[in-house]
């Protein structure tokens, strides 16, 4: 296991229960899905694919109540079909046309500590020294391949590279948040996986993720 820490931190952050349906509600930390996506934005390869090991909590966890506008629809499935067979049917939706304003509850002042580690897809280029360096280069230098964000693109995240200890978190006690979101089964018809997040002290210990195991 080639491991990382990763500070990151924003003024706000959703990541979205799946068993509400209308309005956004947010877990009360973030997931290890989204804590993968923000490695993935810094730093991704095909060879590779990030593992979320444990995730810090340093701030105490505090909701806001705000609304947003968001598009009532999607574009149809069979547009996109049809663009891609013939390569001129249009795929485009306007906000104007389609805006909904919607009521979130989402996360404020939120700042996390992900610790990760890589493990490779295959048997290429599997050279663990060049990609940690890598890694660490980019996020030392603020670089990424897009902007991250917690949960939705309007909220972006700021980050470093942790070298040291990681600072302390401001949450004591034992506290079950839940069944929450693991991950995506790509490989299992896009199936969602959960598990059982408890966090002690701040700290949220993240089980391996078994493709096509039990959710």
């Amino acid at each position: 296991m080639y491991g990382i820490k990763l500070k990151v931190w924003g003024d706000y952050a959703c990541f979205t229960r799946p068993e509400m349906k209308a309005e956004r509600v947010s877990y009360d930390v973030i997931t290890p899905s989204a804590g993968r996506g923000i490695l993935e934005a810094i730093y991704w390869k095909p060879v590779i694919h990030w593992a979320v090991d444990r995730i810090v909590v340093l701030n105490p966890i505090k909701f806001d109540n705000i609304r947003r506008n968001e598009l009532g629809g999607k574009i149809p499935f069979r547009n996109i079909t049809s663009a891609m067979n013939d390569g001129v049917t249009a795929l485009e939706t306007f906000i104007e046309d389609d805006r909904q304003q919607r009521a979130a509850m989402v996360l404020r002042d939120v700042a996390y500590v992900i610790e990760a580690h890589f493990e490779f897809t295959g048997d290429e280029d599997n050279n663990e020294g060049k990609h940690l360096d890598m890694f660490n280069r980019r996020a030392k230098n603020g670089q990424c391949f897009h902007r991250p964000y917690f949960g939705c693109r309007e909220f972006p995240v700021n980050f470093e590279l942790i070298e040291g200890d990681i600072p302390y978190s401001q949450l004591h006690g034992d506290i079950d948040l839940g069944w929450m979101l693991h991950d995506i089964d790509f490989k299992n018809n896009m199936e969602a996986k959960f598990f059982r997040a408890r966090m002690v002290n701040g700290i949220i210990e993240v089980p391996p993720f078994k493709e096509g195991g039990a959710a």
